[in-house]
């Protein structure tokens, strides 16, 4: 594929010798964070010859193929047909499930809730509202560990991240950066402001799949004491 391929859609382009990467040209975000998602599903469900792994993220998809087995061109028009064909009004989950995350927020300094609510004028609580009152519909799944890729909550100003990045970020922090929010299922150097924990346990390596929600299914955020995060510590993530 020597250019950038346009179906009416998306905009195809090569990402090296081996993956395709399709980005939405809908003027709708909604319906472009559909069309991806959409699309990596068929794919996945077709199990195309040749192709190896399939990333959706908000607006794009990643499609890594074996070049022994099927080319750039060719899969770049089997891929603009199938866009052609995908209804983007249809909601990508029929009945999504909601998942309640309890979160001990870090009031006693411990991680950076005071050093967000100060960068957006705002007082501690102010920030653990903002943060808690929202449903959050996952978006993609990010690193590590399929970390729920969330639209962040609707404070002032984007979030800066972190001038120095931690070499380490335990499990079930949960943070928030620019105008984003996530839970970090696996342990991990990081760079996001941390804002409190989870007791729940995210990441199952015995599950399959291996964390339980998926794109287009919600995630609302509770505050809860240190004898609540106690209690359940350990529990699971399960939706409601």
């Amino acid at each position: 594929m020597t250019g950038d391929m346009a179906a009416a859609s998306v905009v195809i382009s090569p990402s090296g010798t081996s993956a395709l990467r399709v980005v939405s040209a809908l003027p709708d975000r909604e319906a472009g964070w559909r069309l991806v998602h959409h699309l990596a599903r068929f794919i996945d469900a077709a199990h195309v010859p040749g192709v190896e792994c399939v990333i959706p993220t908000y607006d794009a998809a990643l499609i890594e193929l074996d070049p022994a087995e099927v080319s750039l061109d060719r899969l770049g028009v089997y891929l603009a047909h199938v866009v052609d064909g995908l209804d983007v009004e249809r909601p990508l989950t029929e009945t999504p499930r909601t998942f309640d995350v309890p979160v001990r927020y870090d009031v006693d300094g411990e991680l950076d809730l005071r050093m967000v609510a100060d960068a957006q004028g705002l007082t501690i609580d102010d920030v653990i509202r903002l943060h808690s009152e929202p449903t959050y519909v996952v978006r993609c799944l990010g690193a590590p560990g399929g970390s729920p890729m969330l639209d962040g909550p609707p404070f002032p100003l984007p979030v800066p991240r972190l001038a120095s990045p931690r070499a380490h970020v335990p499990q079930g922090v949960v943070s928030v950066a620019g105008r984003q929010a996530t839970i970090t299922p696996a342990a991990a150097p990081g760079g996001w402001p941390l804002i409190g924990r989870t007791p729940l346990t995210v990441l199952d390596l015995a599950a399959e799949p291996f964390v339980p929600y998926e794109p287009g299914d919600l995630i609302r955020f509770r505050a809860i004491d240190d004898d609540e995060y106690e209690s359940l510590l350990g529990t699971r993530m399960v939706a409601r």
